[in-house]
């Protein structure tokens, strides 16, 4: 069982947590928000929403983070703490901006031995793709 928590519980942690309970080989240990954790419910009966500022006691519980933040100011700072902590997962979609994310998160995870997987998603995961096609089409 893979034991997953998400970081951010906007749209898309709460578009993440749908997916984990649509997959028996994940589970979701632990949501971490910036808002008042008791304010925030979640759909899994039973799982912590706990405070962001706690993440690092949560290392040795969590196998695979996936950061829900924003590309503008959260992602590119906590992609590289957290991989010090976590095989992480983000969507980082600023393209200009991806080769320095990787090098930044690179970096981190390769000091850690963890796993970083950045730019994960619609765009530019999908549409990357799709520019690829197209572009080997015409």
């Amino acid at each position: 069982m893979i034991r997953i928590g998400i970081v951010g519980y906007g749209n898309l942690g709460k578009g993440v947590e749908c997916a984990l309970n649509q997959n028996k080989d994940m589970s979701l240990f632990g949501v971490f928000t910036r808002r008042n954790p008791d304010s925030v419910t979640i759909q899994t009966a039973g799982v912590p929403v706990c405070s962001v500022s706690s993440v690092a006691d949560w290392k040795d519980n969590i196998d695979v983070m996936i950061l829900c933040g924003g590309s503008a100011t959260d992602l590119p700072k906590q992609t590289k703490e957290y991989a010090q902590y976590f095989n992480v997962v983000d969507s980082f979609d600023t393209h200009a901006k991806i080769p320095e994310h990787f090098a930044n998160v690179d970096a981190a995870a390769q000091e850690s031995g963890k796993v970083a997987i950045i730019s994960v998603g619609w765009d530019p995961g999908m549409f990357s793709l799709n520019r690829m096609y197209a572009g080997a089409i015409l």
